[in-house]
């Protein structure tokens, strides 16, 4: 039963939310605060954390990125306004793995935490492939669902491993944004490039390439993004 804590001020909203994906089968802890979130992160240890980006005190990016200080693998899925662009992108590189907007729909958000879920505990390794890749100074366990730079682990949220897993699988493939939000996001809809996007910006941080040359991920302007082995 996955262990879900959501973070969301309305009242009306988290109860109805809350009772929704007990429903689904999920085990729900719910919190109106960032601050209480926080706390309860610690004595619920969720699998994964639904937050409410528009919270009183500490804000929800204030919450992301206090989570990303000290797990960078707890997936977690934001909740915004319709329309909030800016809120997206930047939650999204704060270190969300996915989002919602509001008003949540249940089943959509029961869909969108069983999908963070299954990429944070599977790889798209395929038959035949080995199961340590080495690219220059990168190496990936793909059975083992690890990534070291220089013999050092490399944390990874599960939205940027399964991205990377699927880019390095096919070095010098090209592959379009929308088809990295099936393979990595498992989203059947076009437009949504922010999501792509924002994984590759931390993805890139975390694996240190350099921004204006990257090493390992290339873009590919006007599609999408290719894996370079060195």
């Amino acid at each position: 039963m996955p262990r879900v804590l959501l973070i969301e001020d309305d009242r009306a909203v988290r109860e109805g939310v809350a009772l929704a994906l007990r429903r689904q089968n999920h085990d729900v802890a719910a919190s109106a605060t960032g601050e209480e979130g926080m706390d309860r992160l610690r004595s619920f240890r969720p699998d994964i954390v639904v937050l409410d980006l528009m919270l009183p005190g500490m804000t929800g990016l204030d919450v992301c990125r206090s989570i990303r200080a000290v797990d960078q693998t707890l997936p977690i899925i934001m909740a915004t306004a319709r329309g909030d662009e800016v809120d997206i992108v930047v939650g999204l590189e704060t270190g969300a793995d996915d989002y919602v907007v509001k008003p949540v729909q249940a089943r959509a958000l029961d869909a969108r935490i069983r999908a963070v879920l299954r990429r944070a505990g599977a790889a798209p390794t395929g038959e035949g492939l080995p199961k340590i890749d080495t690219y220059g100074e990168l190496a990936v366990d793909r059975a083992g669902f690890t990534v070291t730079m220089n013999g050092a682990p490399i944390a990874l949220a599960p939205s940027e491993m399964r991205l990377l897993l699927t880019l390095s699988a096919s070095p010098g493939q090209v592959f379009s944004r929308q088809q990295l939000l099936e393979a990595v996001w498992e989203h059947d809809y076009h437009g949504d490039a922010r999501l792509v996007d924002a994984c590759v910006k931390r993805l890139r941080t975390k694996m240190s390439e350099p921004p204006r040359a990257p090493r390992y991920i290339h873009t590919v302007r006007g599609f999408g993004y290719r894996f370079a082995a060195p």
